[in-house]
């Protein structure tokens, strides 16, 4: 077989197959596919003969279908299955040629691929695809990491397919080896906590107005046109608004109250525990749905005491709007946490990482894609060293009316004893951020006393230890911390 497609897929499960299509409805694109069961190949072909794919039945013959530099992206399972077909590729492939992971990798794991697969010649790339089953149809945003060399040619591939916002495809170069599958992986937590911020206004307004799942899915359709505007506060309407056949409820009430996760969230929150970045508002969604799938938990403690009262409020248009302002400062902080720690990612491992074109290319297509992501392009253009997102001015003036509200809300959730663990973590960190000083000053008196941990003055230079066991006086020391 003489090589004719210009790019092939691997893997052909709902994700692959609508990314192989998408490739293939774009000019240019000519389609080779591959699946370790062969039906699964021979069902796409038939089912879509105006992708003219060119289908492969072993690695060799795929291998013989593409030209060089031939380039392949993998949509398989993440883990051993992604190692088995990397493998495969490397037998069958040359140096120069390019293997593409478009699954939900590890980011170190990426960082091991590449190197190993590095020394053969030939390029390895993890790339970080979101939009879910639509966007690999329609268009997603891609984070491509990889060398400069296979950029050249995946680049306008990628370009070919990707989402467009505001005449910008949402696609670009991230950084090497790891730094692509890294961005996805914030991307992800980002999410979870933007999920969970969501859930927490709709219980707050729910309890608190008596209203129905329909009645607040227009007040989210609402929101919808205004500072809050993006694809999940869209897809939230339409979920509240969805009734079940089989009972005529709401779907949200028959759907059992226990949240899953695929292990990205927790992925976001273990590396910036590793990097010393606090994301509480990430950390708490994750934790909120590892709390909510413990039902065994959670049934014997529902006589746990707690308020007498429930919650009820006198004006419903005003308590609506304080929610909605809380939403909206604890969203800032979540976008303003993830940020904070792909700039550490890229000092930890040596990427050159652009945060504003991070923030552009996740306008479009990906599941966190929000109006104000343009906010933030614009705050990192004007200060590409910006070290803290919450300070840039368009975030301080929209802070500064919101904060009475959120604070209204956090300790009104908090009276009444219903959870908001995401917009209470989110003012926490807003507030530590601000103060002047920190109660971390007993925290080291406390870890000098009893490990010698040593600490530092406010008042002099040096590195100091209280003789504790001793006399008490102060000696400089070697610095421990």
């Amino acid at each position: 077989m003489s090589g004719t497609a210009n790019i092939g897929v691997v893997g052909l499960a709902v994700m692959g197959s609508n990314l192989a299509r998408n490739l293939a409805s774009r000019e240019g694109n000519t389609v080779a596919i591959y699946n370790r069961s062969h039906d699964k190949t021979e069902t796409l072909v038939a089912e879509h003969p105006e992708a003219k794919f060119v289908p492969a039945y072993s690695y060799d013959e795929f291998a013989a279908s593409l030209q060089k530099p031939r380039t392949a992206i993998i949509m398989v399972k993440a883990g051993g299955a992604t190692d088995a077909v990397i493998n495969a590729l490397v037998e069958a492939f040359e140096p120069g040629d390019i293997i593409v992971d478009g699954g939900n990798a590890l980011f170190t794991d990426t960082i091991r691929r590449e190197k190993a697969v590095r020394e053969t010649g030939i390029n390895f790339v993890g790339a970080g695809i979101s939009g879910g089953e639509e966007g690999a149809l329609l268009g997603p945003s891609i984070m491509p990491g990889g060398s400069d060399e296979s950029w050249v040619t995946l680049g306008p591939i990628l370009k070919s397919i990707a989402a467009v916002a505001e005449g910008e495809p949402c696609v670009t170069h991230i950084g090497h080896d790891g730094a692509g599958h890294f961005v996805k992986m914030v991307h992800n937590g980002i999410e979870y906590a933007d999920m969970q911020l969501i859930a927490e206004a709709y219980d707050l307004i729910r309890r608190a107005t008596g209203k129905s799942p329909a009645e607040i899915a227009d007040v989210f359709a609402e929101w919808n046109k205004g500072e809050l505007e993006s694809y999940l506060i869209e897809i939230t309407a339409e979920v509240l608004r969805q009734m079940d056949a089989d009972t005529g409820k709401p779907l949200v009430d028959v759907i059992l109250d226990q949240a899953g996760a695929k292990g990205t969230g927790a992925w976001t929150v273990q590396t910036a525990l590793n990097l010393g970045v606090p994301v509480s508002g990430i950390a708490e969604a994750v934790f909120a749905r590892s709390l909510s799938s413990h039902p065994e938990q959670r049934s014997v403690s529902g006589e746990l005491p707690g308020p007498s009262e429930g919650l009820s409020v006198e004006d419903t248009d005003e308590f609506i709007e304080q929610v909605r302002l809380a939403l909206y400062a604890s969203k800032i902080v979540a976008y303003s946490q993830g940020f904070d720690e792909i700039r550490a990612g890229a000092a930890e491992y040596n990427w050159t990482i652009d945060l504003g074109a991070v923030s552009k290319i996740w306008r479009g297509g990906c599941i966190i894609r929000a109006q104000f992501l343009n906010r933030i392009a614009d705050a990192y253009a004007e200060s590409p060293e910006l070290s803290v997102l919450l300070t840039a001015p368009y975030f301080v003036d929209a802070l500064g009316p919101a904060q009475a509200a959120w604070r209204h809300i956090v300790a009104t959730a908090a009276t009444a004893g219903i959870p908001a663990p995401a917009f209470a973590s989110s003012l926490a960190y807003y507030d530590g951020l601000r103060a002047d000083r920190l109660p971390a000053a007993l925290v080291q008196g406390q870890r000098d006393f009893f490990g010698a941990h040593t600490y530092k003055r406010v008042d002099k230079e040096g590195t100091f230890h209280t003789l504790w066991s001793g006399d008490r006086s102060e000696v400089e020391a070697e610095d421990t911390h």
